[in-house]
């Protein structure tokens, strides 16, 4: 592929994203969805059907080899400032027992419905060789997560975010996303693992070995590093450097065991040492990068990876299924979870429909899926579809449960390491 081509791509990419992303963010969406819809506005079910002859030269398979590495890349620095901010705050402590049962209830409810849909979706939407439960699996992972930056940045604008169901959400999105990926990590080792369970034995043993040499080794002497060089928790190039070395051999590790790169990345940003400003400075050097110029390219090759043949016929009922049952089980169990720890039918149906969002996690669940072989472009496209429709509704309902809250100037400061994402 010429440099030409490439460049061409990332034009058409970054101005229909940011273009998107600016009309959803009129109509009160997070700019998040407005580039999800990009990456379906460039794929074969709009820009393919309208203008097929410039679709397929502009994005020809044969030229997608530097978008997909980029986009790679891209996802590995997102996964890797998601598992900086990961941290036990004031209010997951605070309201660990509320959050408790907010988060196991909304990934109880859609994992059994998604494993209950999954007998009715296998015959025609799982790929040649795999078998049914790790499909299942995977549905039950895939409809469970939970989106904790877009619900952040949702609270953050209506100035909910010290509320009590706001700090409960905000709460119960980290025990979901205990559960959530530890559920995709194995479903993955298990798809991965061509011995069977011998295979998904030593895989656990190598993410085991790893978490040992994470917290043990590479914890103390990167909080030794940091100490040492950047005192005042501004990395200099060198320590910068050494950081990024240690994220993508994290990267390369978890890759080579049959998982996906992100999980290193992942679990190399939770081991570093806990430091708000050392956060503040990653984050504003490494999301610019990521979030602006390599995640649009993610999405666009999410849009690429789409079918028209998902919204049709008895396709287009499977996708009517798959967003209800998201839908019914994230609110429903949210809701219920929050009832129980004493929250008002409003608060908790509010807490329900935050838990409900899905957002770019839910479009990397998808890619990890594609990429291990347990799900097709067609049930690719209907996941995207249900990413897109739980995300947008998460504002509209959130307005109906509680109101639209006026943004109090003492909420500016806070969650200020999240993004629209």
């Amino acid at each position: 592929m010429s440099v030409i081509s490439l460049l061409l791509q990332l034009i058409v990419i970054l101005a229909t994203a940011r273009a998107c992303g600016w009309v959803l963010r009129y109509f009160g969406q997070p700019a998040v969805v407005g580039e999800m819809a990009a990456g379906l506005m460039l794929g074969p079910i709009v820009m393919g059907a309208l203008f097929p002859t410039l679709h397929a030269q502009l994005f020809s398979k044969a030229s997608l080899g530097g978008l997909t590495s980029l986009s790679t890349l891209g996802l590995v620095l997102f996964m890797f400032v998601v598992g900086l901010e990961l941290r036990a705050h004031d209010g997951v402590r605070a309201q660990l027992r509320s959050a408790g049962y907010v988060g196991v209830l909304s990934v109880i409810a859609p994992l059994v419905l998604g494993i209950a849909i999954s007998p009715a979706l296998y015959p025609t939407l799982a790929p040649a060789g795999v078998g049914f439960w790790p499909f299942a699996l995977f549905m039950a992972a895939a409809l469970s997560i939970t989106a904790f930056p877009v619900m952040a940045r949702i609270l953050k604008d209506r100035g909910m975010t010290r509320t009590s169901f706001g700090q409960l959400s905000l709460s119960s999105a980290a025990v979901v996303d205990v559960f959530a990926w530890i559920l995709l990590a194995f479903v993955v080792a298990l798809a991965g693992a061509g011995e069977g369970y011998t295979g998904l034995l030593k895989t656990a043993g190598g993410v085991v070995g790893l978490l040992v040499a994470l917290f043990f080794v590479v914890k103390p002497a990167y909080a030794w590093l940091l100490r040492k060089h950047a005192p005042d928790s501004e990395p200099s190039t060198t320590v910068l450097a050494s950081l990024m070395i240690g994220l993508l051999v994290c990267a390369l590790l978890t890759e080579w065991m049959q998982l996906h790169a992100v999980f290193g990345a992942f679990l190399f940003g939770a081991c570093l040492p806990r430091d708000d400003r050392l956060l503040s400075s990653l984050a504003g050097r490494i999301e610019p990068i990521s979030i602006v110029v390599l995640m649009p390219l993610f999405f666009a090759l999410a849009g690429l990876g789409t079918t028209p043949d998902a919204l049709s016929g008895a396709s287009l009922g499977a996708m009517v299924l798959i967003v209800v049952v998201a839908t019914v089980g994230k609110i429903a169990g949210g809701a219920v979870g929050a009832r129980m720890a004493g929250y008002s039918w409003r608060d908790s149906l509010a807490t329900g429909s935050l838990m409900n969002a899905r957002g770019l996690m839910e479009l990397i669940v998808m890619k990890i899926g594609l990429d291990a072989g347990l799900i097709g472009p067609e049930l690719f496209t209907m996941l995207l579809v249900m990413a897109l429709v739980t995300t947008a509704m998460t504002g509209p309902l959130m307005t109906l449960f509680v109101g639209r809250a006026a943004k109090p100037a003492a909420d500016s400061a806070v969650v200020d390491a999240t993004s629209p994402r």
